[in-house]
């Protein structure tokens, strides 16, 4: 039974990655090369049918099969045979991956709260590392949800208000550190998009969570960081999204971050 739950549960997370990539297409994902900005788009992603982004025709069924259609197609396009993005299919797997990891059947409401924030997490990972920008309408939108549920966990007896105070307090000061940060630089270390995410890293994760996820956010920024550099990639002073690290971080504490602390005392504890 539980082999069958799973399966649906990556199935739906298919789906649902379908419709992020929608999603993140209709906010501009595509790039404007003259200005080296995103287009603004104002067509809602609710309503009007999918297309291909190259030639405009419209998508069937047969074109939107998550991750099947892209290996039928030979990731191209049936209509114009230019090539598609790997984006769309990557996005699906990742969603369908990320819905299989949080689901919990016995809670309900934290695995749907959860699946919301991993949707949020994915498009602002996507938007970021394509375009350096974190939308303020996906980072907004997560802080609200995360305040939401943080508060109906008190109102249903889970969290007491020391907890939900103390959850207030582990995005204030992530979100106060990076705020120095692009004040000093001005702007060159961090955007300020980073200080409105690090503020939801804090209420969604919580203390002490956060730690860990900061952590390895500036390990593999760091990492990256310099083997891209060793491989001509980037130079010292190229900007680099950090964005796309602290949504990894972020995952990676939610799954691991209370093994890795306990990992970390026993340490030193021996």
């Amino acid at each position: 039974m539980q082999t069958i739950f799973s399966f649906f549960v990556f199935l739906f997370g298919l789906i649902v990655g379908s419709f992020l990539n929608c999603v993140i297409y209709r906010m501009g994902l595509q790039e404007d090369l003259s200005e080296g900005r995103p287009r603004r788009k104002a067509a809602s992603f609710l309503r009007g049918r999918s297309y291909c982004p190259k030639c405009k025709h419209t998508l069937g069924w047969a074109d939107l099969i998550p991750i099947i259609s892209y290996i039928m197609l030979a990731g191209r396009c049936r209509y114009c045979k230019k090539s598609i993005s790997l984006q769309y299919p990557l996005v699906e797997l990742a969603t369908g991956l990320a819905f299989l990891a949080v689901f919990n059947p016995d809670h309900a409401t934290r695995t749907g709260y959860l699946f919301l924030i991993s949707c949020f997490l994915i498009i602002i990972f996507v938007y970021d590392l394509r375009h350096y920008i974190i939308p303020d309408k996906i980072v907004f939108s997560a802080i609200g949800a995360a305040f939401a549920y943080n508060l109906f966990s008190v109102y249903i007896g889970d969290y007491s208000w020391a907890k939900f105070f103390s959850i207030i307090i582990a995005g204030f000061f992530p979100a106060l550190f990076f705020f120095s940060l692009f004040i000093i630089s001005r702007g060159k270390w961090m955007g300020f998009g980073d200080v409105k995410l690090a503020f939801f890293m804090g209420l969604f994760l919580g203390f002490p969570k956060i730690l860990a996820a900061l952590f390895l956010a500036f390990s593999f920024g760091g990492i990256i960081g310099i083997w891209l550099v060793i491989l001509g990639k980037k130079k010292m002073k190229s900007e680099v999204p950090f964005g796309p690290f602290l949504i990894a971080g972020t995952f990676l504490a939610m799954l691991f971050g209370q093994s890795m602390i306990n990992w970390y005392l026993n340490l030193l504890v021996v």
